[in-house]
């Protein structure tokens, strides 16, 4: 997998860049469902631009390759900044960088903060109505709340690397959603609300994911002792190098453990980025986008699709039909 700390090749990107975070498939899962829990005539105007927020929603991963701030807008090491730093951390920028300096934000990771940057960005693309700031910033800003939905992605130990579970990162963000995404529970009664304080609904969340750590590496550590070495891992062969990956036999039956926690993080994903959205529009005094008010024909079909979990079946949900194209 893509270790938090180190930029490999682009070839090497290419091949693996779907385990560095929630995976193109999730991520583009996600900018596509919170379309859904907006109101009109904000609804409107992204499903308008639906194609160009799916398949844009892996991004920040890729600038990876080429930007060397990247990778550190992803994540929190949460135990580098103490021992209850989720609750003690400054909201603010300003104030995390006086408390702990500019330096520690930046190695072990400020995504909290990078995420609320883009969210202000998005707010004032809003405010200019342009159309390319705005498209643009709030596809990038549904990966980096999507990031900070995932476990790994707030502690040191972000692959099990520090506890004899490496490659639990990939495992638990990627495999098992590639795996398992035709049985989720893709619909939420969620309507997209107006954020008061973004940075608080996005540290409760945070929070969440960081609460979920113990019972993820607990049961994968029990699990593991039902397999055999040999039914764990398979060995798979990468540029003349053999590496070890989970079985197909030990993904299933960790998922079977975990029961619909990634799902739910899934959908805990998509509703803050609704919020999130939504928030930043009202933000800049609602402005005419020149979006209607009336749900579209398409639309309509698709949110029928999305109340009763029909998107996949009805082949109506785009990641699964861009995946072909990675």
């Amino acid at each position: 997998m893509i270790s938090k700390k180190i930029v490999f090749s682009t070839l090497l990107l290419a091949l693996v860049i779907g385990l560095s975070s929630w995976g193109f498939l999730v991520h583009r899962t996600v900018n596509q469902l919170a379309i859904y829990s907006l109101p009109a005539p904000l609804q409107s105007y992204f499903h308008n631009e639906m194609a160009y927020l799916v398949e844009n929603a892996p991004r920040p991963d890729i600038r990876r390759n080429t930007d060397k701030t990247e990778d550190t807008k992803h994540f929190i090491d949460l135990e580098m900044f103490g021992p209850k730093a989720a609750y003690d951390m400054p909201m603010d920028w300003e104030s995390a960088v006086k408390k702990y300096g500019i330096d520690s934000l930046k190695k072990y990771g400020w995504g909290p903060y990078n995420a609320m940057m883009q969210m202000e960005h998005l707010t004032q693309a809003f405010k200019s109505k342009n159309k390319d700031s705005i498209l643009f910033y709030a596809a990038d800003l549904g990966h980096y709340i999507g990031d900070l939905h995932v476990p790994l992605h707030t502690t040191t130990n972000y692959d099990g690397q520090l506890t004899g579970q490496k490659g639990l990162h990939g495992l638990w963000e990627s495999y098992i959603p590639e795996l398992n995404l035709n049985d989720y529970d893709l619909y939420s009664k969620h309507t997209a609300v107006y954020l008061k304080n973004p940075a608080e609904a996005l540290w409760k969340d945070i929070r969440k994911a960081n609460a979920l750590l113990p019972e993820m590496f607990a049961k994968e550590t029990k699990l593991t002792a039902k397999f055999t070495p040999e039914t764990k891992y398979k060995t798979m062969v990468r540029y003349g190098k053999e590496t070890k990956a989970y079985t197909k036999e030990f993904a299933e039956a960790y998922a079977i453990e975990l029961g619909p926690t990634i799902n739910g993080q899934l959908i805990a994903s998509a509703n803050l980025l609704s919020d999130f959205w939504y928030t930043a529009w009202v933000n800049a005094g609602k402005p005419d986008l020149g979006s209607s008010r009336s749900i579209s024909n398409e639309l309509e079909v698709e949110l029928k699709s999305y109340r009763s979990n029909q998107l996949i079946k009805n082949g109506l949900l785009l990641s699964k039909k861009v995946k072909s194209q990675d």
